[in-house]
């Protein structure tokens, strides 16, 4: 065991968790395989038996446990060209109180021609006090494939847990052949309750989630993924070939079930990874 000596008077700093993880894809003889695998720190991936032959499946993790102010986490995932990938997220990710700075998070997503990326990480649940940087880059090659969506709880209802205070910076940025198509911005902080309760922020609901859809199709797509987000709260558009669809809930269960119909509208009802299927 290790032991640290504790003098009066005297505090002893935070420990902070630093992360990073790199994954680069190919194809080749008609199977897209890992081509790169770098991991250091709290962050990892596992890579299962994928459910399709020709798509290569990826999980990613956090072992420590969550994620407190002052943590550094950053993730890079590269498709070459033809390259087919779906990512998800092991378990809902948590987000703690910061005391001081808050945490960094940053992923950058880069899909090569033809490729297709799914990226579909669990929810991140947000507690009182929290306080969380994190942008979302995604590149795509000019008739490349891209799914992904993000989702925030804010507290879990079931527990009677309430979002007083916290700062949220979150940000999401999609490029095609280099030109900007999508930016958007999410800012809350100090009362974050009182924000949400807002018609104009969130109508009271206490969970959301961003839902992105870019490439070859996407525009096809738009009526299949309103009908299936028919009678939620939620609204979906398409611009310069992008279909981006938001949502609220009341909590993180009623969130899933919207995130879980919409996806099965737009990937056609084939299966969710083995990690969604809780």
């Amino acid at each position: 065991m290790n032991y640290v000596s504790a003098r009066l008077g005297q505090e002893v700093a935070a420990q902070r968790a630093k992360g990073q993880l790199a994954l680069r894809f190919r194809q080749a003889a008609g199977c897209t395989r890992v081509h790169e695998f770098f991991q250091e720190g709290c962050l990892k991936a596992r890579l299962p038996r994928p459910v399709a032959a020709d798509i290569c499946e990826a999980v990613t993790m956090n072992i420590s446990g969550g994620i407190a102010g002052g943590d550094m986490l950053e993730t890079r995932i590269e498709l070459a060209e033809g390259a087919l990938v779906c990512v998800a997220g092991q378990a809902a990710e948590r987000v703690y109180r910061a005391l001081e700075a808050p945490a960094r998070v940053l992923t950058r997503l880069v899909v090569g021609p033809g490729a297709v990326l799914e990226y579909l990480p669990q929810e991140t649940i947000l507690f009182d006090g929290f306080g969380l940087r994190r942008a979302l880059e995604i590149e795509l090659a000019g008739d490349a494939a891209y799914l992904g969506v993000e989702s925030l709880v804010f507290g879990r209802l079931a527990m009677g847990e309430v979002v007083a205070s916290g700062f949220l910076r979150d940000q999401i940025r999609l490029c095609q052949d280099g030109r900007r198509l999508l930016q958007d911005m999410t800012r809350l902080q100090g009362d974050i309750a009182a924000q949400l309760r807002r018609p104009a922020v969130a109508g009271g609901a206490a969970a959301m989630a961003s839902l992105i859809l870019a490439g070859p199709g996407a525009a096809e797509k738009l009526p299949a993924l309103r009908a299936g987000l028919e009678g939620m709260q939620a609204g979906a558009s398409c611009f310069e070939g992008i279909v981006f669809a938001r949502i609220l809930a009341a909590d993180g269960a009623a969130l899933r079930r919207c995130v879980v119909a919409a996806l099965g509208a737009v990937r056609e009802g084939r299966k969710l990874p083995g990690v969604w299927q809780g």
